[in-house]
Formats: structure tokens, sequence, C-alpha cells
């Protein structure tokens, strides 16, 4: 390790200022670290600045950078499945916890606890077993900014002026703590659970500021530290923590670039804050459950051990076994599990299912070898009764095929969750991955299944949720039956399974195309089917998502489990996400601008749905078979207004619609979506007519 001796004279850790030689501008930083020792004081500097950063963020949770990308997340997630990290079960319950100091005691010894832990798992597991962890955990009191053990600070009487938690280099010489050896800090706060994922809020000006001040003094400290442990010293980690959720705050700046002014120290930092510093805030999520036991592996923890992760690298270096290394391990540390828990060789049977025992030493469905039969296809395996293994990056998933759904393009299937039958899903199993010049049929697969997850995933990510769109259920690899001989190096083995992606959706339904196929479409259904479209569309233009794809067997009619059944859009595979990604080719249902530019314009999805609707109404397609004649049909049938008259038989306002589209045809122009919601919303026959919730926003 680089830097001195941790024993050796560093930045002292409270307000007493020492002796310096000269007044130059070391005297001025050492005198100005010192007279830095309230958070209030910065907090009410930099509260219209809080303000105006989240009024010109689109979101206000976008407010900040988050400081660790997801796929970081998942890989650091993988590469901990090996490392036992201590059970902790002491942290207040949040359901029933009281204001009393014993809770809050409690809550301060769970957080030591929880770094501590933290530590020594992170330190044993990435860089050594044998060395002994060189550092300690105490809690941060406020009057003078000194370190205490938790149990001593509450045995003292100091648990009302306790501010937070650190992690800290070890030093005998100091018991009260250095602020240059601070690697981290947390900070326990009883609203910080207020702003956890799905709301809109960030956290408050108060929380934050007092983040911004400890990672600020951290940074002063050591700028003015003889010690050089941190090659990097202009990063800092601080914590935002209660008793079930947690986030993290990452603070990056140059204090060189400080103004040093003793006189007016909260003016200068906050100065340094706005202009010199970059902020990234995490979102805030679940780290204990509501019985007040760590999560290691939920997201909240994952986001605070990685965190630490980067903190112990600043002091220690790069560790002896990197991420990826760990992680690189995840199939086959997969596999032993799958071992441990009797989920041996697997083989299919003869008839195409899958025959199952109850082993005697587990309580996991085993599959019955049957080595007399030799897979040749994915189609001939996947049947009724069928039961696939999805590995997800939280765990293993099984769901039961109920029904498999063959169209003219394309195979996918009807599957219950092993856990939840009685609930329906879609499943599609995906192209396999070592198909490099697939057939047009796998290249559909691809759309379906991988090109699809990634729109569901940035839809999800991005909060567009209405019940007119798909939810994405879960999204992984197939486990394939037997032994799996993937090669160390990566790749996948020779099982026709191995490494094959599937896509798991609700809701369920029937397709638009059979339902008018067996003459179930008729005006109350066209009406409803525009309104529920228009409204998924709407949902996404706000994000610049369009779908590109509307087409009958795209949109699905949900019967089951509901009053009054709706329309949702499916098929999000070729939905177009940036200017580069082109649309699906259909020639009786894609726009005229999609056919001779090749890209969508603004009105592009809802000239779609109108060919949907005439089609679906009963209006004629002659057969085309080029761009040309597609083109000379929609001249020829928007000219002599033969949409407008089909839909005009249906409905007035689907004949509105169909003329309000007609005029944007092209342009640049939007299309004004909550006009025609509330128009088609009038025109829905309902059977009860009193109060419902508006879902379409």
């Amino acid at each position: 390790m680089q830097g001195r001796s941790p024993d050796q004279e560093s930045v002292g850790s409270g307000t007493k200022r020492s002796s310096v030689s000269s007044g130059g501008r070391p005297q001025n930083q050492k005198e100005f670290f010192y007279k830095f020792v309230e958070s209030d004081s910065l907090t009410a500097k930099l509260v219209d600045w809080f303000e105006s950063v989240t009024e010109n963020s689109e979101l206000k949770q976008q407010a900040f950078d988050v400081p660790f990308e997801l796929i970081e997340l998942q890989k650091f997630d993988y590469a901990l499945e090996g490392i036992s990290f201590q059970q902790l079960t002491r942290m207040p319950n949040a359901v029933h916890a009281s204001t009393s100091d014993a809770v809050e005691a409690t809550a301060y010894l769970a957080i030591e606890d929880f770094l501590h832990a933290s530590i020594k798992g992170l330190w044993e597991a990435f860089w050594s077993q044998d060395e002994p962890m060189p550092f300690s955990v105490a809690c941060l009191y406020n009057a003078n900014m000194k370190f205490y053990q938790a149990e001593k600070a509450i045995a003292n009487g100091r648990l009302g002026g306790l501010c937070g938690t650190g992690i800290l280099l070890n030093n005998p010489r100091h018991p009260h703590g250095k602020w240059d050896h601070v690697l981290e800090l947390a900070l326990l706060r009883p609203d910080i659970g207020g702003h956890a994922v799905g709301s809109d809020r960030q956290p408050s000006p108060s929380v934050l500021g007092e983040a911004l001040f400890c990672a600020l003094r951290m940074l002063l400290a050591r700028s003015l530290s003889r010690l050089s442990f941190f090659p990097d010293p202009s990063t800092v980690f601080v914590l935002l923590v209660d008793s079930q959720y947690g986030g993290v705050v990452k603070v990056e700046g140059d204090v060189n670039k400080l103004n040093f002014d003793v006189n007016n120290v909260y003016e200068c930092a906050a100065e340094w804050v706005k202009d010199h510093s970059r902020i990234s805030v995490s979102p805030i999520d679940r780290i204990w459950n509501k019985l007040g036991n760590a999560n290691w592996g939920d997201i909240g923890a994952l986001q605070v051990l990685f965190a630490t992760f980067h903190c112990i690298m600043q002091y220690a270096g790069m560790p002896k076994h990197s991420v990826e290394d760990l992680a690189a391990d995840h199939s086959s540390r997969l596999q032993t599990r799958r071992v441990e828990r009797q989920l041996g060789d697997t083989g299919v049977n003869g008839n195409g299912l899958l025959r199952y025992q109850q082993c005697s030493v587990s309580p996991e469905i085993v599959e019955v070898q049957d080595d007399s039969v030799k897979v040749d296809s994915k189609e001939s395996m996947i049947t009724e009764g069928t039961i696939l293994w999805l590995e997800d990056s939280d765990w293993q998933k099984g769901y039961q095929i109920k029904e498999v759904i063959n169209t003219s393009e394309l195979t996918y299937f009807i599957a219950s969750h092993v856990e939840e039958p009685g609930k329906n899903l879609f499943l599609y199993v995906g192209s396999h991955p070592s198909q490099l010049e697939p057939a047009w049929e796998d290249m559909n697969l691809w759309y379906q299944v991988q090109r699809q997850t990634k729109v569901l995933t940035i839809m999800k990510q991005k909060g567009l949720s209405s019940k007119y769109l798909p939810r994405l259920s879960a999204s992984g690899r197939i486990i394939h039956p037997g032994h799996c001989r993937r090669p160390s190096s990566g790749g996948n083995c020779d099982h026709p399974w191995c490494g094959t992606p599937i896509l798991v959706t609700s809701p369920v339904g029937e397709t638009v195309a059979e339902m008018v196929r067996t003459g179930q479409f008729g005006s109350d259904e066209a009406i409803r089917c525009c309104h529920d479209c228009l409204s998924a569309l709407s949902t996404v233009a706000s994000a610049g998502i369009r779908h590109g794809d509307i087409r009958p067997e795209n949109v699905i009619c949900v019967k089951s489990g509901v009053r009054h059944p709706y329309f949702v859009l499916i098929g999000w595979g070729h939905a177009i996400l940036e200017d580069r990604d082109r649309p699906a080719m259909n020639l009786h249902f894609s726009s005229t601008y999609a056919l001779q530019e090749g890209k969508l314009c603004s009105a592009s999805d809802a000239e779609s749905l109108v060919y949907m609707l005439y089609y679906s109404c009963g209006g004629v397609f002659p057969d085309l078979d080029s761009v040309e004649g597609a083109l000379q049909w929609r001249e020829t049938s928007w000219s002599r207004r033969l949409i407008q008259q089909k839909l005009g038989d249906i409905s007035t306002v689907l004949k509105a619609f169909a003329d309000y589209v007609d005029s944007l045809c092209g342009t640049p122009y939007p299309i004004d979506y909550d006009i025609w919601l509330r128009r088609l919303r009038r025109s829905i026959h309902e059977d009860d007519h009193g109060k419902e919730i508006d879902v379409t926003g």
C-alpha cells in the first residue's frame, strides 16, 4: 500500500486549530477546514440551487446522474454470489418503530454492524483472507466532529448528538478518528424511505445538503493530509440510510479550486459545489426487510456495497480478485447450487413431455433422465405441460406451458409461474445466440424476444406504466436439462437450449386478428381498441418511443379477471428508440412515410392504427406485392375517402379520427392525443355508467 503509516501526522478530527508557521494558502486551507463545521449553514446556501436543479430536470428523480449503471450492479451481484456476509437482525422494524432513544440507539448499533460486515466481507473476498482488515467503524458526534464507538457514545449520553457512522482506517494512536482516515460516511435519517423507487421525489435539500457537507469535509481533510493513502482524493461516497431503505451520494471535485475565504466559509463552499463538483445520487431502494434483517441481495444493498468496494479500492488499490473474475464464475456456481438441490442431469422423455418425480432428499422437482431420446429442436421439446426454468438476475424461476400458439410467423406460449398456477403469462422463447446467419424466422424471434426485452426494460426504467402496455414479468436464459458443458472461455454448449433467451410478459389476451377471424370484433370493440391503443401510444410518446409495427397480431383483448375488456398494444420488438432504428415493413399496415422513407414521422403509428381498424371492421385490402403497389393503394383510398367511409359505417368518431390522421400524414405535427382520448371515451359504452378512475392520464 502506498503512503505513510496512519500513526504519522494527519489532519485532526476536532475544531481545535493547530499551529502553523506561515499565513499562506496552507494556513487558509486549515483555518477554512476548522471553521467548516455546520451542515445547516451550507444547506441554507444551497436551497435555491437545489430547487433550480430539480426544476431544470425533466423528472425529479433524474435531477442528478446515478453513480452506478444497472449493468455494473448486476456484474457485481454475480461477483458477490460466493461471498458470505454476516446475517444482521437488529435494525429496528420501521413498521412498529417508536421515537424512543432505545430504538434510535439500536439503529446506530445496526448501522455499525452493517458497515463492519460489509467491509469485512469485501476485504476478505477481493483483497486478502490472511491479512487483518485495516478498517474500523465508529459513529460521528456532531458537537466536536470526532468519532466514537456507538456503544460508548450511547453509554456516555451522546446518542442525541450522533449524526453519522463512518468507515475509518485503523489508527490506535487516534481512537477518536481522523477525518483524513475516513473512507466512507453513512447518515442515518428516518425519512429516506419516502424517496424510494417509485416515488417522484429526490432526497430533501436538508438531507442532500448534509451529505454534501460531509463529502466536502472529507475532501478537504484529504487535501490537507500529509498522508497519501488516496491516489484519487477527489472522489468520496456518502450513504443515506434508514431502517429499511438506503442510497448512495457520490461527490467528485478538485477542492484546490475552492476559494478559501475564511471569513465567508459557507458561501465559498456552496459556490464550489455549484461550479466545481459533480454529484451523483442513486435511487433510494430497500436494504433491510420489514423484520429488520439485512437483505444483502437487494439492489439497495448492492449499491451501498459497491460504493464501499470503491472506497476500499481508493485506499488499498486494485483487488487481487477482480469483479470480472468472480462474476465469470456465476454459471459454475449456479450449476453447483442445482446439483446441491438435487437438480441433477435431466433429459426429455420420448413423448416430448417432461416427466417428474419427487426426490426424497429435496423439496424441489427433479426431471427423470432418459438417454434414449436425442433432442433435435426446441419446438419438439416445448409442449403443453413442459416446465421451463429461467435463470435471471434474481434466482431461478419455473414456468409451466399451458398452451402453444402457432401463427403464420412465430410460435409462442401461454404459461404460468409454478408458484402462481392461476395467473397466465405470455412466454416467448428467442433465437439461439449461436445463429450467426439466422433464417428469417430466427430474425423474427430475435425481434420478438431479445429486442422486445430491451425495449420493455427501457420503458420500465423510464417509468412508462399503463394498463394498455405489456408488463415485463421476467427475462433471462433457459436452464436446459442435463449437465451444461459450456466452455470456461464463454459461449454455450451443444445443447439446443443453452444460452437461449426467454421473455415473459403480462397480461394475456386474444389477438385482434383472432377476434376478427371468429367474428368477435364489432363497433364497440373498434372504438375501445382505438382508445386503448392511442392511450398506449400517448404514454410512450412522452419518452420519444414509437411502436413501428401496429397490426392485428400485435393488439390483444384482455377479458379474464376484469369487469370491462380492454386492449393492450404488444409486439414492441420493432419499437423506435432513436433515429437510427428502422420500423418493420408491412405492405398492409405500415404508414405511407415508413414505406417511402424507411422511418416514422410523428403520425405514423396513428396511421397504422387506422389501417388496422379499417381491416378489422371489414375493410378489404387488395393483393399487394410491392411497395409501389402499397403506396398507390394508400393514395387512392385516402383521395377517395374509402377508409373514412368504411369507418364511418362503424362510428362517427372513428371516421373523424381517420380524417384527422389523413390531415397529419407526412407532416411534422404531433398527434393531439388528449382531445381524441376524450372524444373516444365519451363514445365507449359501459354497462355501468358510475364513476371510474381515468387510467389514461
